[in-house]
């Protein structure tokens, strides 16, 4: 996929954008978990099916936070699913493993009730550890003028889908 319009962010403007796009992933991210963590237990379900269901919202979440501008400036579906996937893919993979790796290391996290604070400490905690890491990940990307720079050239600017 090439998005030969895209422009690498350097300095302050760099590290300004990469933790905008990381407070996005995170936002997402953390919508979907505890979204999912708290349907999943109401149903009784298993860890497995809860962690399952929490990702899918993660990812369902944290595209859809990035598609929002995109159709607001006129994209084409295509471009707007493209987009979407290259600018977050990674930054959310990488909250949703070290978040739910942590989660699931704390004793006791996937057995508390809905009512317990140990499972919303237990993901907060493992979005505070994960937030470097995609950090890192969406600075380095958005430096070389994909992820979330991708998102940020369309911001404010009105396309025409053809």
């Amino acid at each position: 996929m090439e998005h030969g319009t895209a422009h690498a962010a350097h300095g302050p403007d760099l590290n300004r954008l990469a933790i905008s796009a990381t407070n996005h992933c995170l936002t997402g991210c953390a919508i979907g978990e505890y979204a999912g963590m708290m349907i999943a237990m109401s149903l009784g379900w298993s860890d497995v099916a809860s962690i399952a269901l929490a990702v899918g919202l993660a990812y369902l979440f944290g595209f859809s936070l990035t598609a929002r501008p995109l159709v607001k400036a006129g994209l084409a579906t295509s471009a707007v699913i493209s987009t979407a996937l290259a600018a977050d893919t990674l930054s959310i993979t990488i909250m949703e493993v070290i978040d739910n790796l942590f989660v699931l290391l704390i004793p006791g996290a996937m057995e508390a009730d809905i009512d317990d604070p140990l499972i919303y400490a237990s993901i907060a905690g493992g979005f505070l550890v994960a937030y470097p890491f995609a950090f890192l990940a969406n600075r380095y990307m958005i430096a070389r003028g994909r992820g979330h720079a991708l998102v940020h050239e369309h911001h404010g600017h009105e396309h025409h889908a053809h």
